[in-house]
């Protein structure tokens, strides 16, 4: 069984497009699990009028959250909610398989099939993707930006290779990496990491998703001057964090 992870908020934009290339590739049996943070347009709306007993939809309170002061900035506090956010999504998800996904992307036809392939044991699978436009025109593969290379060690000090929309593992995975440390930021990183640190990884370097850059989307990365946006003081702080996190679960699970 496949569950499908989704963190919704304020997606009316794209959200239709994304879910009409999701369904199609899920068994009668598979789950889209939304995790929705409270959005104010029309985005519950449009995922029940779908009327698909396959998508099922939770509600996120994130107002009892509360960020620790020292992740706290305008920009940390969005991605913190984020990862919470999708937390909520794994929780509720009973699948063998999990896929994350992004509320504006689109899913090629080959996603599911070609990533299955390598599910059959306990692994993290992240696969290339198409950069596109907000009208899904390809600009670059995503590759180009951050290439990924195997291991804990040689990717917790070099800028992230682990992107959600990207991710999938299974259900003993899951449940390691659950839940989120409350020193941890960012669900994609903390995901990636703790995934190679106890078990296993492939890469497909097939691009099997249409990742949309626009004015809108949340990302921690400038795409376009290949940086990131957080200085180089907080990038060594919380690595740290994350070093000391992750063997603090790895000793305790």
């Amino acid at each position: 069984m496949i569950s499908v992870c989704m963190a919704t908020y304020n997606g009316e934009k794209y959200i239709t497009e994304q879910v009409k290339s999701i369904l199609p590739q899920l068994g009668e049996n598979d789950e889209l699990i939304v995790s929705d943070d409270g959005s104010t347009d029309k985005t519950l709306e449009i995922l029940e009028s779908f009327n698909d007993k396959r998508i099922k939809i939770f509600k996120h309170n994130k107002q009892n959250i509360k960020v620790p002061f020292y992740l706290r900035s305008h920009l940390t506090d969005k991605f913190y909610f984020i990862a919470r956010n999708f937390e909520n999504a794994l929780k509720n998800a009973t699948g063998d398989y999990i896929f994350l996904t992004d509320q504006d992307d689109v899913w090629l036809p080959t996603k599911v099939e070609t990533t299955l392939k390598f599910l059959n044991e306990d692994k993290l699978v992240i696969s290339d993707a198409w950069v596109v436009n907000e009208n899904l025109e390809k600009q670059y593969k995503l590759n180009e930006y951050t290439n990924y290379k195997k291991g804990f060690w040689k990717n917790i000090t070099r800028k992230t290779p682990y992107w959600g929309c990207l991710l999938a593992f299974t259900k003993n995975i899951k449940n390691f990496i659950l839940p989120i440390p409350k020193n941890v930021l960012t669900h994609d990183f903390w995901f990636g990491l703790m995934s190679e640190l106890k078990f296993s990884s492939v890469y497909i370097s097939e691009p099997l998703i249409l990742y949309r850059r626009h004015s809108n989307v949340m990302s921690d990365i400038d795409i376009s001057s290949r940086s990131s946006l957080n200085s180089i003081f907080f990038i060594i702080k919380y690595r740290l964090f994350l070093l000391l996190e992750a063997l603090k679960r790895y000793f305790s699970k």
